[in-house]
């Protein structure tokens, strides 16, 4: 699996499973109906910010990550992050490669720490991946997040130190 920033041309590719995460509902916080622009405009942050996709050699884009300053002043030390796999390609090690991938480069970009904001509760593989990777759950927003068959759910605010 080749791991890469992201690059324009990626986003046709993206797009599909990208729109069908939103759509669904369960695990992001964005509007159910994103539009196109919206939804690029979001994944792609503004610089010093990165995207990044995995691919197989020359396959098939799998997953998608971004990252970025989760704050701005005196708290842009610390970085955030967001992640999207392909339902067809999940279960496959996409997300840690990506998780492991992002981490080592904000290392590098010079961030202390890294935050997630909104982890839903019930979104458990990415709970447990995220806590495999030395994060902890600071707090959860009790009902935090409208889940379209659970109602509402907790919202993990999750932290690890780089």
């Amino acid at each position: 699996m080749l791991i890469r920033d992201a690059k324009p041309e990626d986003w046709p590719e993206m797009w599909p499973f990208i729109r069908g995460i939103a759509a669904a509902g369960e695990t992001f916080t964005w509007d159910r109906d994103v539009t196109e622009d919206q939804a690029r405009a979001m994944w792609f942050p503004a610089r010093p910010g990165r995207t990044f996709v995995a691919a197989e050699d020359d396959g098939p884009i799998l997953g998608t990550a971004n990252s970025h300053a989760n704050h701005r002043g005196g708290a842009s030390h610390i970085a955030g992050a967001s992640f999207m796999v392909s339902p067809e390609h999940s279960g496959r090690g996409v997300g840690r490669a990506l998780g492991r991938h992002v981490l080592s480069e904000a290392r590098a970009g010079g961030f202390r720490a890294m935050q997630f904001n909104a982890v839903v509760e019930t979104n458990t593989r990415a709970v447990a991946l995220w806590r495999s990777l030395g994060f902890e759950v600071m707090t959860t927003l009790p009902e935090g997040f409208h889940h379209p068959l659970h109602g509402y759910v907790g919202l993990h605010v999750m932290y690890r130190r780089l």
